[in-house]
Parts: structure tokens; sequence; C-alpha cells
């Protein structure tokens, strides 16, 4: 079977440079295996301040003017609802961090995402006695809901399969890439942390980050926007809440932990005063890097074999753009953002 381009991991990155080929009418397969769970296990927040600094997102008005069109046409084209749009409200500890909301507040690049007027109403159940700053464009898209609605998409048009991609397999000349019984011009990899086992690309420097969450039920509590506090609480419905994350480099591995728990368990007692039932727990490994950029670019000898990796905790925002950059490097030849082209690796 000929297609114009090999694709290797659907989540967020696959996805997304997957709509890329589809707008240009490009021929594609996807590899996908399920072992990497970071898109399925993530909180799906999409947030343009880092609200432990006060400080923006690497381009976040750039990502969100791409993001928010492409998740609609994702839920017009799926026929599904992936988008939720939600305020978050960051829960004050002092006067200083109130302090420093509004210094932030006034910055270029912060005002359109930081509500200057800060709220005081008391929340019940809440543990906010400084009162809570508020961010503009916010919201959370259901990546579970997302990946599991395209893969079958996918598979509906014989577009997947679903097996473990061999790398030892490929087979790669100057103007073709034949892999068992498939050929095409291009091959993209998009595969989370499994990267580490990619001989193409391996060398660059992919800091594997586990991240767990639990579900929790509080009768008591009835929040109706995300609570940024010493953790995050995204409301679900029912009184039920996705309270999260950790960000461990030590353990590698996709299980859920006790000690994981007891972290999550340990933070919320500074964010709620009332009980509540752990339903449920997850976690994932985040492909991350060490200067916070992605991976995107060609492979400095075989040109035809791609890369898109790396988008960290941020994915659902960055997914998008960068993808369509990738496509067009690609394809057009239109340079790629420096900051996230894989070649600053190469004299390292």
């Amino acid at each position: 079977m000929k297609v114009d381009y090999i694709i290797v991991g659907l989540g967020l990155a696959g996805l997304a440079f997957a709509e890329e080929l589809l707008k240009a009418n490009k021929t594609f397969i996807v590899f996908e295996d399920a072992s990497q769970t970071s898109s399925l296990v993530a909180g799906g927040v999409y947030n343009p301040v880092i609200l432990r600094r006060f400080t923006p997102v690497w381009q976040a008005a750039e990502q969100l003017a791409i993001a928010m069109p492409f998740y609609k046409h994702l839920e017009e084209k799926l026929q599904e609802k992936f988008d939720q749009k939600i305020e978050i409200k960051r829960a004050f500890k002092s006067v200083e961090e109130q302090n420093n909301w509004f210094a932030a507040s006034d910055k270029t690049r912060l005002k359109e995402f930081l509500n200057s007027d800060l709220e005081h109403k008391k929340v019940d159940g809440v543990i906010g006695d400084f009162g809570f700053g508020i961010v503009n464009e916010t919201g959370r898209i259901d990546t579970l809901k997302l990946v599991n609605a395209y893969r079958n998409y996918l598979e509906t048009n014989n577009a997947i399969q679903f097996e473990k991609f061999d790398h030892s397999l490929l087979e790669i000349s100057e103007n073709k890439i034949r892999y068992k019984s498939f050929t095409s011009s291009k091959i993209v990899f998009c595969e989370g942390f499994g990267l580490k086992e990619n001989p193409f690309f391996n060398y660059l420097p992919l800091d594997e980050v586990k991240g767990e969450l639990i579900t929790i039920h509080a009768p008591e509590l009835n929040i109706d926007f995300l609570l940024k506090s010493a953790l995050f609480l995204i409301p679900l419905g029912e009184n039920k809440y996705k309270v999260g994350a950790t960000f461990n480099h030590k353990d590698k591995t996709s299980v859920p932990s006790v000690s994981g728990r007891e972290e999550l368990v340990l933070k919320l007692k500074k964010v709620i005063d009332v009980p509540y039932t752990i339903l449920d727990q997850t976690a994932g490994i985040r492909p991350a890097t060490a200067d916070r950029r992605p991976f995107v670019g060609v492979h400095p000898t075989h040109k035809n074999l791609a890369i898109l990796n790396g988008l960290g905790t941020r994915g659902v925002m960055i997914a998008p753009k960068l993808a369509s950059n990738l496509y067009d490097f690609i394809e057009n030849n239109i340079a790629l953002d420096e900051a996230a082209d894989i070649k600053r690796f190469q004299n390292v």
C-alpha cells in the first residue's frame, strides 16, 4: 500500500499532524499501540499563564489563536463535545501574592489574560482567605474522549494500524520509505516517551516525567470553575473533580503509585476543607524537554524522517500550531520556529 506519510503514534501530536495531512489531501497510515498514555490521562487544561510565577506561557496568544478553531473543527467533524470553556481561579495565600498578580496584570503580554479585579467572595469548602485571581481565555479539552474518538474515525477510514512499530523494519532510501507492506515518501514520529526506543531520534535529550491524577467525589464542594492552588481541581460535574498533578522524574512507569496518591492527598488538604472520596487514580508519562521547548524537525541525515514530540504539559495548546509549522516546513520549506527546531541539539 502506498501512502504519502506514515505517522507513528496517535496522541495529541500525531492527531494534529494527521489533521494537517487531511487538509492537504495527503494520504497516510498511523501506527498506534496505545503504549504512550500521556494524552489519555492528561488534565487537558489550556491556560495562557504560568500561575506559579504569574508569567506568560511561551507563544500563548499565537497558540490559542490556532488551537481554538482546531478543536471546534474536530467537534463538528466528529460530532462530539471536547472543549469545555471554564474559568481558572487562582487562590491567593497572602497579600504578597495579590500584589504580584496586580503587577503581572499590568504587563503587555499578560493584561489580556489576567483579570485585574480580584474576587473576594468566600467559596464554601475552598481554602482561599486572600481571594482569587481570574484567568481569561481558559478551558479544558477532554483529551481521552478526543483521542479515542479520533482513533475510531481513523479505524473507520482504514487509516490506522493498532500494532507496535518496529523501527528495525524501516527501510530508508533518498526518495522512499518502506515499512512492511507500506511505502511512503515521509514518516513522522509522534511517539511521546517512546522516543527512547527510536534509533533515529533517541539522541535528543527527552526527559520522561510521570504525572498522576486522582478523581474525587466531594458532595459538599460545588464549584463551577477550575481551581488552581497547591494543585489543580477540575470540575467534572455531579460533585466530581479531577485533581492533579504530580511531577515525578524518577519513576518511569505508567502505573498509579501509592506515593503519588499520598502526595495528592497531602496537597489537597491545603486546598479544600470538606470530606471527599477518591474514585479513581491514573498515571502517564509526559515527554518533556530540559529547555521546555518541543522537538520539531527532520533528521540531520535522513531528510524524509521527521519528529513532533516533547509537548510537555501544554500539549492541547501547542500541538495544532507545531503540527502546522512542521507540515509547512516539510512541504513548503517554510522555516521552523527556531526555539522548537531540533537543530539546536546537533552540535551539543
